[in-house]
Protein backbone atom coordinates (compact mmCIF):
# COMPACT_ATOMS: atom_id res chain seq x y z
CA UNK A 1 0.00 0.00 0.00
CA UNK A 2 1.04 3.30 -1.31
CA UNK A 3 2.00 6.29 1.79
CA UNK A 4 1.05 9.81 0.51
CA UNK A 5 3.54 11.70 2.54
CA UNK A 6 2.34 14.65 0.31
CA UNK A 7 -0.61 15.77 2.23
CA UNK A 8 -1.48 18.05 -1.25
CA UNK A 9 -0.78 14.81 -3.77
CA UNK A 10 -3.34 13.12 -1.68
CA UNK A 11 -6.28 15.89 -1.51
CA UNK A 12 -6.25 16.15 -5.07
CA UNK A 13 -7.42 12.66 -5.24
CA UNK A 14 -9.82 12.81 -2.48
CA UNK A 15 -13.63 14.11 -3.03
CA UNK A 16 -15.33 14.95 0.72
CA UNK A 17 -18.58 13.37 1.53
CA UNK A 18 -19.97 17.29 1.25
CA UNK A 19 -18.91 17.75 -2.25
CA UNK A 20 -19.88 14.34 -3.34
CA UNK A 21 -23.42 15.66 -1.83
CA UNK A 22 -23.62 18.11 -4.10
CA UNK A 23 -22.83 16.52 -7.12
CA UNK A 24 -25.84 15.20 -9.75
CA UNK A 25 -25.53 11.69 -10.00
CA UNK A 26 -24.86 11.91 -14.10
CA UNK A 27 -21.74 13.35 -13.57
CA UNK A 28 -20.10 10.69 -11.83
CA UNK A 29 -20.19 6.89 -11.08
CA UNK A 30 -19.81 5.74 -7.56
CA UNK A 31 -18.03 2.39 -7.13
CA UNK A 32 -17.72 0.47 -3.94
CA UNK A 33 -15.09 -2.04 -3.66
CA UNK A 34 -16.11 -3.31 -0.30
CA UNK A 35 -17.29 -7.16 0.23
CA UNK A 36 -20.46 -8.35 -0.68
CA UNK A 37 -21.68 -9.13 2.95
CA UNK A 38 -20.46 -4.96 3.55
CA UNK A 39 -22.27 -3.85 0.34
CA UNK A 40 -25.27 -5.95 1.48
CA UNK A 41 -25.79 -4.18 4.98
CA UNK A 42 -25.53 -0.89 3.51
CA UNK A 43 -24.51 1.21 0.42
CA UNK A 44 -24.35 4.73 -0.70
CA UNK A 45 -27.12 5.29 -2.91
CA UNK A 46 -26.20 4.63 -6.54
CA UNK A 47 -23.33 3.04 -6.06
CA UNK A 48 -21.87 0.03 -7.77
CA UNK A 49 -20.50 -2.92 -6.25
CA UNK A 50 -16.62 -3.68 -7.86
CA UNK A 51 -13.99 -5.86 -6.80
CA UNK A 52 -10.74 -4.19 -7.09
CA UNK A 53 -9.64 -6.23 -10.06
CA UNK A 54 -12.72 -6.36 -12.23
CA UNK A 55 -12.39 -2.53 -11.88
CA UNK A 56 -8.95 -1.76 -12.93
CA UNK A 57 -9.11 -4.76 -15.49
CA UNK A 58 -12.39 -3.27 -17.06
CA UNK A 59 -12.99 -0.02 -16.16
CA UNK A 60 -16.11 2.21 -17.36
CA UNK A 61 -15.72 2.86 -21.40
CA UNK A 62 -16.65 6.85 -20.74
CA UNK A 63 -14.00 9.02 -19.54
CA UNK A 64 -15.77 12.30 -19.34
CA UNK A 65 -17.42 11.72 -16.22
CA UNK A 66 -15.63 11.66 -13.00
CA UNK A 67 -15.13 7.97 -10.56
CA UNK A 68 -15.11 8.10 -7.26
CA UNK A 69 -14.57 4.97 -5.54
CA UNK A 70 -15.19 4.35 -1.92
CA UNK A 71 -13.93 1.32 0.66
CA UNK A 72 -14.62 1.68 4.51
CA UNK A 73 -12.18 4.00 5.42
CA UNK A 74 -11.11 5.58 2.39
CA UNK A 75 -7.75 3.87 2.69
CA UNK A 76 -7.65 0.69 -0.24
CA UNK A 77 -9.67 3.60 -2.59
CA UNK A 78 -6.55 5.91 -2.62
CA UNK A 79 -4.45 3.40 -4.62
CA UNK A 80 -7.23 2.10 -6.90
CA UNK A 81 -7.72 6.35 -7.54
CA UNK A 82 -4.31 6.90 -8.47
CA UNK A 83 -4.04 3.70 -10.57
CA UNK A 84 -7.38 5.25 -12.93
CA UNK A 85 -5.62 8.70 -13.10
CA UNK A 86 -2.58 6.40 -14.62
CA UNK A 87 -4.72 5.01 -17.28
CA UNK A 88 -6.64 8.71 -18.22
CA UNK A 89 -9.94 8.53 -15.96
CA UNK A 90 -10.95 11.72 -13.88
CA UNK A 91 -10.69 9.12 -10.47
CA UNK A 92 -11.07 10.26 -7.15
CA UNK A 93 -11.15 8.80 -3.68
CA UNK A 94 -14.29 8.95 -0.85
CA UNK A 95 -12.08 10.78 1.97
CA UNK A 96 -13.14 8.77 5.26
CA UNK A 97 -14.93 6.36 2.91
CA UNK A 98 -18.06 4.54 3.51
CA UNK A 99 -17.88 5.40 7.68
CA UNK A 100 -17.33 9.10 7.01
CA UNK A 101 -20.92 9.09 4.17
CA UNK A 102 -22.41 6.83 7.08
CA UNK A 103 -21.91 9.57 9.55
CA UNK A 104 -22.63 12.32 8.02
CA UNK A 105 -25.96 10.91 6.66
CA UNK A 106 -26.95 10.03 10.59
CA UNK A 107 -26.53 13.82 11.42
CA UNK A 108 -28.66 14.63 8.80
CA UNK A 109 -31.48 13.19 9.95
CA UNK A 110 -31.14 13.25 13.81
CA UNK A 111 -33.06 15.94 14.40
CA UNK A 112 -36.33 13.43 12.47
CA UNK A 113 -37.89 11.40 15.13
CA UNK A 114 -37.96 8.12 13.21
CA UNK A 115 -38.19 6.34 15.77
CA UNK A 116 -42.45 5.94 16.37
CA UNK A 117 -42.06 5.81 12.11
CA UNK A 118 -39.60 2.33 13.12
CA UNK A 119 -42.69 0.80 15.42
CA UNK A 120 -45.36 1.68 13.53
CA UNK A 121 -43.65 -0.21 10.81
CA UNK A 122 -43.35 -3.42 12.75
CA UNK A 123 -46.98 -3.38 13.59
CA UNK A 124 -48.74 -2.20 10.39
CA UNK A 125 -46.14 -3.09 7.38
CA UNK A 126 -44.04 -5.58 8.61
CA UNK A 127 -46.57 -7.66 11.13
CA UNK A 128 -46.96 -10.31 9.03
CA UNK A 129 -43.13 -11.16 8.17
CA UNK A 130 -41.49 -9.96 11.25
CA UNK A 131 -43.16 -9.34 14.16
CA UNK A 132 -45.26 -12.25 14.12
CA UNK A 133 -42.29 -14.92 13.14
CA UNK A 134 -40.91 -13.26 16.32
CA UNK A 135 -43.82 -13.83 18.22
CA UNK A 136 -44.24 -17.44 16.93
CA UNK A 137 -40.64 -18.08 17.57
CA UNK A 138 -40.68 -16.86 21.77
CA UNK A 139 -43.88 -18.72 21.90
CA UNK A 140 -42.99 -22.07 20.05
CA UNK A 141 -39.85 -22.39 21.21
CA UNK A 142 -40.32 -21.08 24.82
CA UNK A 143 -38.26 -18.31 24.87
CA UNK A 144 -39.26 -15.75 27.30
CA UNK A 145 -40.95 -16.91 30.69
CA UNK A 146 -42.60 -15.19 33.33
CA UNK A 147 -39.89 -13.22 35.77
CA UNK A 148 -37.22 -13.47 33.07
CA UNK A 149 -34.60 -11.18 32.95
CA UNK A 150 -32.87 -10.67 29.72
CA UNK A 151 -29.89 -8.98 28.27
CA UNK A 152 -30.25 -8.29 24.82
CA UNK A 153 -26.79 -8.23 22.91
CA UNK A 154 -26.90 -5.42 20.58
CA UNK A 155 -24.09 -5.53 17.95
CA UNK A 156 -24.74 -2.92 16.39
CA UNK A 157 -25.18 -4.43 13.24
CA UNK A 158 -29.63 -4.40 11.21
CA UNK A 159 -30.42 -7.84 13.60
CA UNK A 160 -29.47 -7.06 16.98
CA UNK A 161 -30.96 -3.51 16.87
CA UNK A 162 -34.07 -5.43 15.17
CA UNK A 163 -33.80 -7.72 17.98
CA UNK A 164 -34.30 -4.42 20.81
CA UNK A 165 -36.82 -2.85 18.96
CA UNK A 166 -39.35 -6.65 18.54
CA UNK A 167 -38.41 -6.92 22.52
CA UNK A 168 -39.89 -3.34 23.52
CA UNK A 169 -42.64 -4.23 21.71
CA UNK A 170 -42.85 -7.55 22.95
CA UNK A 171 -42.80 -5.95 26.37
CA UNK A 172 -45.19 -3.29 25.61
CA UNK A 173 -48.06 -5.98 24.98
CA UNK A 174 -47.23 -8.67 26.91
CA UNK A 175 -49.17 -10.26 29.58
CA UNK A 176 -46.50 -10.94 32.58
CA UNK A 177 -43.59 -9.50 33.97
CA UNK A 178 -40.03 -10.07 32.60
CA UNK A 179 -37.46 -7.61 32.36
CA UNK A 180 -34.76 -6.01 29.63
CA UNK A 181 -31.31 -5.04 29.42
CA UNK A 182 -29.94 -3.85 26.38
CA UNK A 183 -25.95 -4.90 26.97
CA UNK A 184 -23.66 -3.46 24.45
CA UNK A 185 -20.02 -4.59 24.28
CA UNK A 186 -17.48 -2.68 23.30
CA UNK A 187 -14.52 -5.38 22.53
CA UNK A 188 -11.93 -2.22 21.44
CA UNK A 189 -14.21 -0.47 18.78
CA UNK A 190 -12.43 2.58 17.14
CA UNK A 191 -13.92 6.16 17.63
CA UNK A 192 -16.15 6.12 14.27
CA UNK A 193 -17.53 2.53 14.88
CA UNK A 194 -18.81 2.79 18.78
CA UNK A 195 -21.02 6.55 17.90
CA UNK A 196 -22.55 4.93 14.84
CA UNK A 197 -23.77 2.07 17.47
CA UNK A 198 -24.54 5.05 19.91
CA UNK A 199 -26.28 7.52 17.50
CA UNK A 200 -28.28 4.32 16.65
CA UNK A 201 -29.35 3.58 19.99
CA UNK A 202 -30.68 7.22 20.41
CA UNK A 203 -32.30 7.39 17.42
CA UNK A 204 -34.38 3.90 18.34
CA UNK A 205 -34.79 4.85 21.31
CA UNK A 206 -32.89 1.83 22.74
CA UNK A 207 -31.41 2.59 26.70
CA UNK A 208 -28.15 0.53 25.99
CA UNK A 209 -25.50 -0.23 28.73
CA UNK A 210 -21.42 -0.52 27.41
CA UNK A 211 -19.38 -2.19 29.09
CA UNK A 212 -15.69 -2.60 27.71
CA UNK A 213 -13.12 -5.12 27.03
CA UNK A 214 -10.05 -5.80 24.99
CA UNK A 215 -10.90 -8.69 23.39
CA UNK A 216 -9.58 -7.02 19.57
CA UNK A 217 -5.93 -6.73 21.19
CA UNK A 218 -6.22 -10.28 22.84
CA UNK A 219 -6.82 -11.57 19.10
CA UNK A 220 -5.32 -8.82 16.70
CA UNK A 221 -1.72 -10.68 16.61
CA UNK A 222 -3.29 -14.07 16.44
CA UNK A 223 -2.87 -15.78 12.72
CA UNK A 224 -4.65 -19.11 12.80
CA UNK A 225 -8.49 -18.23 12.92
CA UNK A 226 -8.76 -15.25 14.85
CA UNK A 227 -12.67 -14.67 13.80
CA UNK A 228 -13.49 -17.88 15.80
CA UNK A 229 -11.51 -17.04 19.26
CA UNK A 230 -12.67 -13.45 18.97
CA UNK A 231 -16.58 -14.91 19.06
CA UNK A 232 -16.00 -17.28 21.82
CA UNK A 233 -14.43 -14.89 23.86
CA UNK A 234 -16.99 -12.17 23.22
CA UNK A 235 -20.04 -14.72 24.03
CA UNK A 236 -17.70 -15.10 27.48
CA UNK A 237 -17.89 -11.62 28.39
CA UNK A 238 -21.54 -11.42 27.51
CA UNK A 239 -22.55 -14.42 30.14
CA UNK A 240 -20.38 -12.68 32.80
CA UNK A 241 -21.55 -8.98 32.08
CA UNK A 242 -25.21 -10.63 31.92
CA UNK A 243 -24.69 -12.68 35.28
CA UNK A 244 -23.67 -9.18 36.84
CA UNK A 245 -26.49 -7.66 36.09
CA UNK A 246 -28.92 -10.28 37.39
CA UNK A 247 -29.98 -11.92 33.93
CA UNK A 248 -30.59 -15.61 33.82
CA UNK A 249 -30.76 -15.10 29.70
CA UNK A 250 -28.36 -13.36 26.87
CA UNK A 251 -30.58 -13.19 23.61
CA UNK A 252 -28.48 -13.12 20.23
CA UNK A 253 -29.84 -11.60 16.60
CA UNK A 254 -29.00 -14.95 14.82
CA UNK A 255 -31.97 -15.33 11.84
CA UNK A 256 -33.45 -17.41 10.09
CA UNK A 257 -31.05 -17.38 7.02
CA UNK A 258 -28.24 -18.36 10.13
CA UNK A 259 -29.82 -21.14 10.57
CA UNK A 260 -29.73 -22.70 7.31
CA UNK A 261 -26.72 -21.83 6.74
CA UNK A 262 -25.27 -23.16 9.93
CA UNK A 263 -27.10 -26.64 9.00
CA UNK A 264 -25.56 -26.81 5.52
CA UNK A 265 -21.74 -26.03 6.41
CA UNK A 266 -22.40 -28.45 9.09
CA UNK A 267 -22.72 -31.15 6.44
CA UNK A 268 -20.47 -29.69 4.02
CA UNK A 269 -17.68 -28.97 5.81
CA UNK A 270 -18.24 -30.61 8.87
CA UNK A 271 -19.93 -34.02 7.94
CA UNK A 272 -22.19 -34.09 10.70
CA UNK A 273 -25.88 -33.18 10.69
CA UNK A 274 -26.93 -30.29 13.27
CA UNK A 275 -28.06 -27.18 13.39
CA UNK A 276 -27.90 -24.00 15.36
CA UNK A 277 -30.44 -23.93 18.17
CA UNK A 278 -33.50 -21.75 19.35
CA UNK A 279 -32.07 -22.07 22.80
CA UNK A 280 -29.10 -23.49 24.57
CA UNK A 281 -28.23 -24.39 28.11
CA UNK A 282 -24.99 -22.30 29.10
CA UNK A 283 -22.01 -25.17 30.13
CA UNK A 284 -19.98 -22.76 31.59
CA UNK A 285 -22.37 -19.84 33.33
CA UNK A 286 -25.02 -22.05 35.71
CA UNK A 287 -28.40 -21.23 35.52
CA UNK A 288 -27.70 -19.03 32.36
CA UNK A 289 -29.52 -19.61 28.99
CA UNK A 290 -29.14 -18.79 25.27
CA UNK A 291 -32.20 -17.89 23.52
CA UNK A 292 -32.17 -17.06 19.37
CA UNK A 293 -35.79 -14.70 19.03
CA UNK A 294 -35.35 -13.92 15.34
CA UNK A 295 -35.01 -17.77 14.56
CA UNK A 296 -37.88 -17.89 12.41
CA UNK A 297 -37.46 -13.79 10.29
CA UNK A 298 -35.77 -14.22 7.22
CA UNK A 299 -32.98 -11.87 6.35
CA UNK A 300 -34.15 -10.22 3.10
CA UNK A 301 -37.36 -9.12 5.76
CA UNK A 302 -35.00 -7.68 8.04
CA UNK A 303 -33.17 -5.59 4.77
CA UNK A 304 -36.60 -4.48 3.96
CA UNK A 305 -37.29 -3.02 7.50
CA UNK A 306 -34.13 -1.39 7.20
CA UNK A 307 -34.14 0.05 3.80
CA UNK A 308 -38.03 0.97 4.46
CA UNK A 309 -36.75 3.19 7.70
CA UNK A 310 -33.98 4.79 5.99
CA UNK A 311 -31.66 2.89 9.01
CA UNK A 312 -27.82 2.28 8.21
CA UNK A 313 -25.83 -0.15 10.55
CA UNK A 314 -22.30 -1.52 10.46
CA UNK A 315 -21.33 -4.98 9.52
CA UNK A 316 -18.13 -5.34 10.73
CA UNK A 317 -16.29 -3.34 13.14
CA UNK A 318 -13.32 -5.34 14.37
CA UNK A 319 -9.75 -4.14 14.19
CA UNK A 320 -9.17 -6.24 11.00
CA UNK A 321 -11.24 -4.30 8.58
CA UNK A 322 -10.11 -0.95 10.10
CA UNK A 323 -7.68 -0.91 7.29
CA UNK A 324 -9.95 -2.41 4.65
CA UNK A 325 -7.19 -4.85 4.57
CA UNK A 326 -10.22 -7.54 3.29
CA UNK A 327 -11.87 -5.79 0.79
CA UNK A 328 -12.62 -8.00 -1.76
CA UNK A 329 -10.25 -10.57 -0.42
CA UNK A 330 -11.00 -13.97 -2.21
CA UNK A 331 -8.83 -15.90 0.86
CA UNK A 332 -10.81 -14.29 3.07
CA UNK A 333 -14.57 -15.32 2.01
CA UNK A 334 -15.87 -17.24 4.55
CA UNK A 335 -17.48 -20.16 4.24
CA UNK A 336 -20.81 -18.39 5.25
CA UNK A 337 -20.98 -16.41 2.07
CA UNK A 338 -20.02 -19.61 -0.09
CA UNK A 339 -23.08 -21.29 1.08
CA UNK A 340 -25.36 -18.24 0.93
CA UNK A 341 -24.56 -18.06 -2.34
CA UNK A 342 -25.31 -21.84 -2.93
CA UNK A 343 -28.67 -22.13 -1.48
CA UNK A 344 -28.92 -18.81 -3.46
CA UNK A 345 -28.75 -20.35 -6.67
CA UNK A 346 -30.32 -24.00 -5.63
CA UNK A 347 -33.40 -21.35 -4.94
CA UNK A 348 -33.39 -20.43 -8.39
CA UNK A 349 -34.73 -24.28 -9.30
CA UNK A 350 -36.27 -25.44 -5.89
CA UNK A 351 -38.30 -21.80 -4.40
CA UNK A 352 -38.77 -24.25 -1.59
CA UNK A 353 -35.36 -25.02 -0.34
CA UNK A 354 -34.77 -22.60 2.27
CA UNK A 355 -37.62 -24.15 4.34
CA UNK A 356 -36.74 -27.66 2.83
CA UNK A 357 -33.18 -27.27 4.71
CA UNK A 358 -34.82 -25.89 7.89
CA UNK A 359 -37.72 -28.59 8.48
CA UNK A 360 -34.94 -31.21 7.73
CA UNK A 361 -33.58 -31.16 11.11
CA UNK A 362 -37.13 -31.22 12.35
CA UNK A 363 -37.60 -34.43 10.45
CA UNK A 364 -35.07 -36.86 11.33
CA UNK A 365 -35.38 -40.61 11.38
CA UNK A 366 -33.23 -41.98 13.67
CA UNK A 367 -33.88 -45.42 11.83
CA UNK A 368 -32.25 -44.49 8.22
CA UNK A 369 -29.51 -42.90 10.38
CA UNK A 370 -26.33 -45.35 10.04
CA UNK A 371 -24.51 -43.32 13.31
CA UNK A 372 -25.81 -40.23 15.35
CA UNK A 373 -24.47 -39.11 18.64
CA UNK A 374 -26.58 -37.82 22.06
CA UNK A 375 -24.96 -36.51 25.12
CA UNK A 376 -21.55 -37.41 23.99
CA UNK A 377 -22.35 -40.84 23.06
CA UNK A 378 -21.98 -42.47 19.48
CA UNK A 379 -24.96 -45.14 18.63
CA UNK A 380 -24.74 -47.34 15.28
CA UNK A 381 -28.11 -49.05 13.84
CA UNK A 382 -25.67 -52.28 13.94
CA UNK A 383 -26.44 -51.58 18.00
CA UNK A 384 -30.05 -53.33 17.68
CA UNK A 385 -29.09 -54.59 14.13
CA UNK A 386 -29.32 -58.20 15.20
CA UNK A 387 -31.93 -57.81 18.36
CA UNK A 388 -34.96 -58.21 16.08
Amino acid sequence: MKRYKNTEMREKMEISVAELAKMEQGQYELFDIRSQKEFDYGCITGAQLSSIEDLLSAPPKEKNKKIIIYCSRGIISIDVADKLISMGYDAYSLEGGYYAWLLEEMKRKENVDVCQEVEKSLRKKYRKTIWCKFVKAVKQYELVQEGDKIAVCISGGKDSMLMAKLFQELKRHNKFHFELKFVVMDPGYNEQNRQIIEENAKKLNIPIEIFETNIFDTVYDIEKSPCYLCARMRRGHLYHFAQQLGCNKIALGHHFDDVIETILMGMLYGAQVQTMMPKLHSTNFEGMELIRPLYLVREDDIKAWRDYNGLYFIQCACKFTDTCTTCNNEENKSKRMEVKELIKQMKKYNPNVEKNIFKSVENVNLSTVVAYKQNGEKHHFLDTYYDR
